[in-house]
């Protein structure tokens, strides 16, 4: 009791603070290093504290094992108790692990799933069950086309944001994408934000959206060659246009806007082969084949320094003082 009247017990903190805490570090140290710190961090990680927003993205794009990242999704939904209102993930297998989301999406506004294996079939099944989504990022779903726009444009009736930007890849061999556009412009009426980069649509498919979604203030268009960009902005003044043309390489633009404007990049070149979850449903995830026996944990003053400042500094915590758990 001593030490703690003179420091911050940081073991004692309510697990929604420790939560927001923990949401600033990788993905990675969440779930390896800090339950091993105490029992009550290692509670707050099992519980739905940490997963109110599920972001693996950036371990999704570099996971080559389907397993690992069905497992991974499963725990972290069934972490958070259905109570996640944001899921991020590229390169979903589909069913039924798209299933298993849609059963648990009472709270899910934001649904990121890019480059996932999901069909028109699944979404006309699922989309039922997410009535509460606003944002939708379906890029590069190549399996889906205007049926699935249309399931989920008739459930989702608060949908304000699109983002069904292609690679060009994803579209050689098709000859247009005008029925997805009209799926859009028939069953999106609310939208705000749209993203629609590389889709194989003409001028007269984009202005049936721009006339059909009344609320609609930004348009992308990169890559979308016979759109003529003019007629649009003629056409609709208070709309904001992107493209057709592009002023860099494809790549470059498209997932520096598909990222969450985090770079743990150097943290996964050099820890990748330094820990990995033992016990409970975390093992075997990350499978480097080393443990963290005998790992000491010291937290010292400059570690937490501002790294969560909460509603104006209600949780402010920093300048934390040593705190030492062997």
């Amino acid at each position: 009791m001593g030490e703690c009247s003179e420091h911050r017990c940081w073991d004692e903190l309510l697990p929604d603070a420790l939560g927001l805490i923990f949401r600033k570090l990788s993905l990675k140290d969440v779930l390896t290093v800090v339950p091993r710190v105490c029992k009550s961090w290692g509670r707050v990680v099992a519980g739905p504290y940490c997963w109110q927003e599920i972001d693996i993205q950036e371990w999704s794009q570099q996971q080559s094992k389907p397993d690992q990242l069905k497992r991974m999704v499963r725990m972290l939904v069934a972490r958070s108790g259905g109570s996640f209102h944001r899921i991020s993930v590229s390169g979903l297998p589909g069913d039924p692990l798209f299933t298993f989301i849609g059963d648990h999406a009472r709270s899910l506004k934001t649904m990121e799933l890019p480059r996932s294996d999901i069909s028109d079939s699944l979404v006309e099944n699922v989309a039922p069950r997410l009535s509460n989504v606003t944002f939708l990022d379906i890029s590069s779903c190549t399996k889906i086309g205007a049926r699935a726009l249309e399931a989920f444009g008739k459930h989702c009736k608060s949908l304000i944001g699109l983002r069904r930007v292609m690679h060009p890849t994803d579209v050689v061999g098709r000859a247009s994408q005008h029925d997805e556009a009209r799926a859009i412009a028939c069953n999106m009426p609310k939208l705000r934000h749209l993203e629609i980069g590389y889709m194989l649509i003409a001028t007269k498919a984009v202005v049936e959206i721009a006339s059909q979604c009344h609320d609609l203030k930004f348009l992308d268009l990169r890559g979308c060659w016979n759109v003529d960009d003019k007629l649009l902005q003629e056409s609709y003044p208070g709309l904001k246009v992107v493209g057709p043309y592009v002023d860099d390489c494809y790549e470059n633009s498209f997932w520096e806007e598909c990222s969450d404007d985090s770079d743990d990049s150097i943290y996964w070149e050099l820890m990748d082969d330094d820990y990995y979850a033992a016990g409970s449903d975390d093992e075997g995830i990350w499978d480097d084949g080393q443990g963290l026996e005998g790992l000491e944990v010291r937290l010292h003053e400059d570690s937490f320094k501002s790294m969560a400042c909460v509603d104006g500094g209600i949780w402010g915590i920093c300048n934390a003082k040593r705190a030492n758990w062997a």
